[in-house]
């Protein structure tokens, strides 16, 4: 009798390291088995702030089953380099452009989660070439439409001394220990059961890597810069390609209030909340998600 092997697919895809501008990215795709699939537009996920791509632990998978699925960690987050480096939309917009240069080559989806929305937003007005459509899985306002005037001015000067790594690492060192990683992912899910030890570790290990204090440091210091982020609702304003935002009604993080003032801005986007969802509703919601963003794909 013939012996046949199984065949596993990797639940986070089949990860690679590339090194763009000679820092270390890691980066996932995963292709579908049927040959009309594999001809439809991919799709690119982008992580969210602190997070990396094995956040997208129950979608890469299913979404590949419709059609090709990459999946990169931002520079400075992740398996990818802890770079000291000026951080900001603008360079993970050019990682994203160079990346989808380099491994793909042809109109995306692309899909981001909080900061990886932003950037996909920002992405798809810069580079018109490569984007689609967007999908959005809740969207941060930018620092400036949340404080102005003196109040911003302060505020920077306060975060740009608490952001000297004199003050900054041994914050760090606790922040990163999984006892206060589960404590607060479990604020930000509705669903505690979610809080496994499979999340705890995916946000417990990046930290652990030679230079991530550092580049703490640098993010919360870039963070502060004028030039972080363009204003979130002139960029909504400016979108030229179909997008879906996708929201938790409950979301604790970013109120589902500033998602029902970003919808109206554009009449290409499509707004759509998921019932007892939070922040992270890609993750508490994953198979209602994963059927929203491959019909609306479809035209469905």
């Amino acid at each position: 009798m013939q012996q046949t092997s199984e065949i596993t697919v990797p639940r986070l895809g089949h990860q690679r390291v590339w090194y763009w501008r000679g820092w270390r990215i890691r980066y996932s795709f995963l292709l579908p088995e049927d040959s009309a699939a594999q001809g439809k537009t991919p799709l690119l996920l982008l992580h969210g702030f602190g997070a990396n791509l094995n956040q997208w632990r129950d979608n890469l998978y299913p979404l590949s089953q419709q059609r090709p699925v990459y999946a990169l960690d931002f520079l400075g987050f992740g398996a990818s380099e802890k770079a000291a480096a000026a951080y900001g939309t603008g360079i993970w917009t050019a990682q994203v452009f160079e990346f989808w240069q380099t491994f793909i080559g042809r109109p995306v989806i692309l899909m981001g989660h909080s900061l990886g929305a932003l950037v996909a937003l920002t992405s798809a007005i810069a580079y018109l070439d490569m984007v689609e459509r967007v999908v959005m899985l809740t969207l941060p306002a930018a620092r400036q439409e949340l404080v102005s005037g003196w109040v911003d001015t302060l505020s920077r000067r306060v975060e740009s001394v608490f952001s000297t790594p004199l003050l900054m690492r041994p914050l760090f060192w606790f922040l990163r220990r999984p006892q206060f990683l589960k404590k607060v992912l479990q604020s930000i899910y509705l669903d505690p059961t979610r809080v496994d030890e499979e999340l705890i570790s995916h946000f417990a290990l990046p930290p652990t890597e030679r230079g991530s204090a550092r580049t703490l440091c640098y993010l919360v210091r870039s963070r502060t810069a004028a030039d972080f982020s363009p204003s979130t609702q002139d960029l909504v304003t400016a979108l030229a390609v179909p997008a879906l935002l996708i929201w938790g009604e409950k979301d604790r993080v970013i109120a589902p209030a500033w998602a029902e003032k970003l919808a109206p801005l554009n009449p290409l986007l499509t707004y759509r909340a998921i019932p007892e969802a939070g922040h992270c509703v890609f993750d508490e919601q994953p198979d209602a998600v994963n059927r929203l963003v491959l019909d609306w794909a479809e035209g469905v």
